[in-house]
Formats: C-alpha cells, sequence, structure tokens
C-alpha cells in the first residue's frame, strides 16, 4: 500500500508546473478543473514534477527542495508571492488560495540523489514555499522528502512557520546523524495583533516556539529567525523586547533577524492591504520603501535594537552567531548575533558547520546617533512608522 496516498485520485498523468502555466495562460485559474477545494477554502492542484531539486546560484547553498508551491499561511509580506507569477498565477489571492503539489517530488528526488555524481552538497528546504503548511498533515511529502535525505546522508536546513515539524522529529534525527540538520522557526514577533494582521494562516507565535523547545530537548539543532520585522507593526523596542524573551525563555539555539523588504508582486500586495486594512499607513510605507529596502540606516537601527535586547536576555546563546544580508530576507535562512562586534543578518550553515555568508555585513556598533518614537518605535529622518 501507498504510504503516501493521493488526495485526488484521477486515471489520467497528472498536469506538470509548465502544463498549469499554459493551462492558467489560456484561461486563468479557474481553467484548472482538476484542482480540488478543501474545508480551508484553498484549491489544490497536483502537479507532476519532473526534477525536485532546484539549483540556485549567488546563495549561501547550491539546492533548494519545495514539495509545495503557493502556501495557505498568507502572510502579506512573504517574498515568495512573486514567484506564483512562474505559473501565471497572481501574487495576491491566489497565492494563498492556489496551492500546486508535487505528488512525485519524493520519487524524483531519490532518483537524483541515487546519481553517483550527487557529492551530498547541503539542501535548503522551504524557500520558496513552506513545507509545514496545513496540507503536510495530509500529503506528507515533506516527511516523505526528509525520509530520502537521510537516506542519503545529505544535510539539510528547514525554514518553516509550521509546529507540524516536530512531527518528524524521528526523521530529522536521522538526518542529523547521518549528516547535518537545522530548523529554523520563522517567529517575527509574538504580539498577537501583528500576527493576526500579517500571518492570517499560520499557528500562533507560542505554539511556534513550543515547537522550537521541542527540537531543541529532542536534541535537533533549532532556533528562530525574527523575520522580518515589519516596521510599524513589530518594530517597537516593547514588542522587540517581549519576542527576544519569549524565545531566549523557549531555548532557541540561535536567533535571526531581517527588516521587511518589498519586491515586485509582495509589494503591490502589501501596499493593497494596507489601503484595505491599514489606509492611514500607506503613504508612511511608501516613503520608507520608495526602493526595494528601507534605507540602510533604518535597518541598521532596527537590528543595533535587536542586537541590545538579545546581550540583555541571552536569547540564542546555545550558539552565538555572526550573520550577512541576505536576499532571501523575509523568513528564509537564518542569521545570530555575537557580542563584539554585532554582525547581524542572514546566513546559512554549510554541511561543515563553517559559515555560509554573503553579501553586506551589517556592522553595527552602539549607533550613538539613532533615535526612537515615544514608543520606542525606530524612526528613521523624516520617515517614522
Amino acid at each position: 500500500m501507498d504510504p503516501h496516498p493521493l488526495l485526488f485520485e484521477t486515471g489520467r498523468r497528472k498536469p506538470t508546473l509548465r502544463d498549469v502555466a499554459d493551462t492558467v495562460r489560456h484561461g486563468g485559474s479557474e481553467a484548472l478543473t482538476e484542482a480540488q477545494r478543501r474545508a480551508d477554502a484553498a484549491r489544490y492542484q497536483e502537479v507532476q514534477c519532473r526534477s525536485a531539486l532546484n539549483a540556485v546560484r549567488g546563495m549561501p547553498f547550491k539546492w533548494t527542495l519545495n514539495p509545495y508551491r503557493g502556501c495557505t499561511h498568507a502572510c502579506h509580506y512573504c517574498f515568495a508571492r512573486r514567484y506564483h507569477r512562474q505559473f501565471e498565477l497572481d501574487a495576491g489571492d491566489e497565492f494563498a488560495s492556489v496551492i500546486l503539489v508535487k505528488h512525485n517530488i519524493a520519487t524524483v528526488l531519490r532518483r537524483e540523489l541515487d546519481r553517483p555524481a550527487w557529492t551530498r552538497e547541503q539542501v535548503a528546504v522551504g524557500t520558496a514555499t513552506d513545507p509545514y503548511q496545513p496540507i503536510e498533515g495530509h500529503y506528507r511529502l515533506t516527511r516523505a522528502c526528509l525520509e530520502v535525505l537521510a537516506r542519503a546522508r545529505t544535510p539539510l536546513g528547514i525554514v518553516t512557520k509550521g509546529p507540524m515539524v516536530v512531527r518528524d522529529i524521528d526523521v530529522l534525527s536521522d538526518v542529523a546523524r547521518a549528516s547535518s540538520c537545522r530548523v529554523y522557526l520563522s517567529v517575527p514577533t509574538v504580539d498577537d495583533e501583528a500576527w493576526r494582521a500579517l500571518e492570517p494562516g499560520t499557528a500562533s507565535p507560542m505554539q511556534r516556539l513550543r515547537a522550537v523547545r521541542q527540537l531543541v530537548d529532542a536534541g535537533i539543532e533549532a532556533g528562530v529567525l525574527m523575520a522580518p520585522i515589519v516596521p510599524g507593526f513589530s518594530s517597537s523596542r516593547e514588542k522587540l523586547e517581549r519576542t527576544i524573551k519569549a524565545i531566549a525563555d523557549h531555548g532557541a539555539r540561535f536567533v535571526g533577524c531581517n527588516v521587511m523588504y518589498l519586491q515586485d508582486g509582495t509589494r503591490t500586495h502589501f501596499m493593497n492591504f494596507l489601503e484595505r486594512e491599514f489606509p492611514a499607513m500607506r503613504p508612511r510605507f511608501e516613503r520608507l520603501y520608495a526602493k526595494k529596502y528601507p534605507p540602510e540606516q533604518y535597518q541598521r537601527e532596527v537590528k543595533a535594537m535587536v542586537a541590545l535586547l538579545h546581550r540583555r536576555h541571552g536569547a540564542g546563546d546555545g550558539r552565538q552567531e555572526h550573520g550577512r544580508r541576505d536576499a532571501s530576507r523575509n523568513g528564509d535562512g537564518a542569521s545570530g548575533f555575537a557580542p563584539e562586534p554585532e554582525q547581524v543578518g542572514f546566513r546559512w550553515y554549510s554541511a561543515s558547520g563553517d559559515v555560509a555568508e554573503r553579501d553586506g555585513a551589517v556592522t553595527v556598533e552602539h549607533a550613538p546617533d539613532r533615535r526612537f518614537d515615544d514608543d520606542g518605535t525606530i524612526a528613521h529622518a523624516d520617515v517614522e512608522v
């Protein structure tokens, strides 16, 4: 019996991702007549993938793996929204309501890792969609892929907002014994209002932190990404401090942070979200995000505050880290802090345990010229959020 049964059995070949793009291009997403609607109101289209691993350049890892495309977590800031346009689907509502399921990905991955040319380079799991979004509870594709990676002694890192990751502690332990394994739980803030506004489809921040504790207690190298910190929503000193203290209380082995950036389809979606839900904030965000990234000085100020609070509460003392900024700031990757000097941002560990870093180290002294609003929110020049 197939241990990973398909949710929707049909007698015909599943479409490829290219087939999906062609279908949507000519008839819109409603032309995906095999996509099935579930209780969460999302539609799930099973697809036949031709490759499992995706080769990437310019990143601190060479391979990525994503069992799903699209994500019902529906985080408004998610950088991966723009990738849905590769399939002619929009980066707004369809990113969270039309999910592509690579039903054969574990079989394809096994074939790729069995090749003599495979040299067991690190694989990053969850770079374009969350591997533990709710539908994983049925398909178990992420777990099946982890089992293949463990058998092939291939090191991996996982980024997720899904507490479901604790279900797979046994397989993650197998990977750790065979090579190396790190789990990055994304917890941008523990503030309930910001969580509900920005991450409508996710488990609560405290559930995610409890998952960190379970992973660490089981011997898994696990930590937290405060990524992204969203100006005006989660950037006040009080919210940053509550988050860092909660992270420390749950035993995270490392902590990282990055400030939100807005690119292509994600920018359009986020600005529309503000216009709909927080119209007074949109003009200020348009000034702060005149470009893809907020001003460098603003980012430095936010990270300096996080580093200060990190030292106060000792979050991530299991492994204090230096970090660098990376292109996947809004939730993908890892970073950390060390006492002197603080280099705060994104990074990914290599299989050997060495730090794999890339562009733009941010070295924060104690920034005597930084200033804060009355509520502790960091302000930059004439733009305050």
